[in-house]
């Protein structure tokens, strides 16, 4: 069955920002045609974001990034994750009654982790970019300061937020307009916002880390019974890595190592090389069942394994072998499902915002922001215009599993930034600087949109529109969404065969998602960009 695109695909050469919101592209955009290269427009766009998507993202949260550099030809990435407080310890939530057995309220205190998100913009742009932090923040201080008209699909989360987060915070008042979430079309301020943005831009991480907004972090934590401190903050820096990375069928498909959740698209894409997908219709209930089983199998796997590599001995390497790969492949059923799957053994002995850019020269930043669940906490220290993330949620308070609560450390990650490249003529070229946003939505979204493009030869545009379904809890036994388009023959043949399955339409659709996609053709340079047709966005091109 031939699933028809609703928008056409947007083509450039001088550059293309796609993301969730139309404004915030714009932001991107701006800053290209200043001679900013895509990781300033990737930082400009994030940064935007925050001032028209709070719902989603901010300074309070965390960010990935991955960076393609044309003239070297190489990938590179950014973890901008933050670390739980050094006084914050399983013996300490145990007296407050949280042990192993329960979990921490989604939106406690005691899920704040460290804020990484500001410190990833400024080092993506003294790394990778070409303009000054200052510059690159200049259109998100005009935004928050002189307004802008509310998105709808954003006008209905903020109206969430501000009932089950925003309403309950001392400080909420300051992303609301008289106590009220703005509604869609109308005129948006946040002029503390704006505030902490100039502090950033004249002075760099330490204007956020250090001093007054600094100093608002942690008398509000205080307040309400957490354990950061202003040394946590000081402390904090982003790590560059080296990205983790597989080849499927002579694409490098990169994605940012753990703590972040990347590693499960790799782990079942190598599961799926060899099932011959390109040869299956993709509207089928065989194709459909194989992918759901491939992301029970790497997700039985990351979400034992995945956590922080500076204190947890992971076994990445193992994890991504090819071998292990065909291992954990033999156990995929093609004809019923297996929803008990559990972890293998690799030893030889875990709501947010996506965007893409791509500049005229090539190079491209794939890039990821989120405060976790909405606002996250909901917790705005005072006079900042920002929400603190409740990414600790996933943290686990059994002490011996990997992802454990422990002092200084980086939890399970959801969000994550995709890429793939190709060889040509002269080395390594972009194939596609791509993500799919969305809790544990997003590894799934990466193998569903991957595949799109390269074994079924979608545009961006048609592989973002393509119907998707998803394991709603990110466990390997979870529930299947599927997404309204799916026909229902084959929701009723996937659940024959022991699926547990749930029609998604309407609003409801969030969960799958919301991607945004950039290819560049490596000989005329000409870029072909989608965005989500599950948001508010578009893709912008020079």
């Amino acid at each position: 069955m031939k699933f028809n695109s609703y928008r056409s695909t947007v083509y450039g050469t001088g550059g293309t920002v796609a993301t969730s919101q139309p404004l915030a592209a714009m932001a991107g955009i701006k800053i290209l045609q200043q001679g900013g290269n895509a990781a300033d427009a990737a930082v400009a766009t994030a940064a935007a974001l925050n001032v028209t998507e709070p719902t989603s993202t901010g300074m309070g949260g965390d960010a990935f990034a991955l960076f393609f550099n044309q003239q070297q030809r190489s990938v590179k990435g950014i973890n901008a994750s933050g670390r739980a407080p050094a006084g914050l310890t399983l013996e300490k939530l145990a007296e407050k009654g949280y042990t192993k057995e329960t979990h921490l309220p989604r939106f406690s205190v005691h899920t704040i982790t460290v804020p990484g998100a500001t410190a990833g913009w400024v080092d993506t742009v003294e790394e990778f970019g070409r303009l000054s932090i200052k510059e690159v923040l200049q259109p998100a201080i005009n935004l928050a300061e002189n307004g802008y008209p509310v998105a709808p699909l954003t006008a209905r989360s903020w109206q969430r937020g501000a009932k089950i987060q925003l309403g309950n915070s001392p400080n909420g008042g300051e992303l609301l307009i008289d106590g009220e979430a703005p509604k869609a079309g109308q005129l948006m301020k946040i002029p503390t916002m704006a505030n902490t943005f100039k502090k950033i831009a004249e002075h760099g991480k330490s204007g956020f880390y250090e001093g007054e907004v600094a100093e608002a972090i942690v008398s509000i934590i205080g307040e309400m019974g957490g354990y950061m401190t202003l040394d946590d903050l000081k402390k904090h820096e982003s790590t560059f890595v080296e990205p983790i990375s597989v080849n499927y069928k002579g694409h490098e498909v990169y994605e940012i190592p753990p703590n972040g959740q990347g590693i499960t698209a790799l782990i079942a894409l190598n599961i799926l090389e060899d099932f011959g997908l390109e040869d299956y219709d993709p509207h089928s209930a065989d194709y459909y069942h194989i992918l759901i089983e491939a992301m029970r199998l790497a997700f039985a796997d990351s979400r034992t394994y995945v956590a922080d590599p500076a204190i947890e001995d992971i076994p990445i390497e193992e994890l991504l072998s090819k071998e292990y790969g065909k291992s954990r492949a033999k156990l995929l059923d093609t004809n019923r499902a297996t929803v008990d799957q559990v972890a293998g053994s690799p030893r030889k002995q875990s709501n947010t915002v996506y965007l893409s850019v791509v500049d005229g020269d090539g190079n491209a930043c794939s890039f990821i922001n989120s405060n976790y669940m909405g606002f996250g906490t909901g917790i705005v220290p005072k006079g900042t215009g920002f929400t603190l993330q409740n990414r600790g949620h996933n943290f686990s308070l059994d002490p011996e599993h990997y992802n454990s609560l422990k002092p200084g450390k980086r939890p399970y990650h959801t969000i994550i930034p995709s890429m793939i490249t190709t060889i040509g003529d002269h080395g390594k070229e972009l194939y596609a600087s791509y993500g799919v946003m969305g809790g544990f939505m997003q590894p799934q979204g990466h193998v569903q949109v991957g595949l799109n493009l390269i074994d079924h030869k979608m545009t961006p545009q048609q592989a973002l529109d393509y119907p998707r379904f998803c394991i709603t809890d990110g466990t390997a036994g979870g529930t299947v969404a599927l997404e309204e388009g799916i026909p229902v023959k084959i929701m009723a043949d996937l659940a024959r065969r022991g699926h547990p399955v749930q029609p998604v339409s309407g609003y409801g659709r969030a969960i799958f998602g919301r991607g945004q996609v950039i290819k560049r053709d490596p000989v005329s340079g000409v870029l072909a960009a989608g965005s989500d047709p599950r948001a508010d966005g578009m893709a912008i091109a020079l």
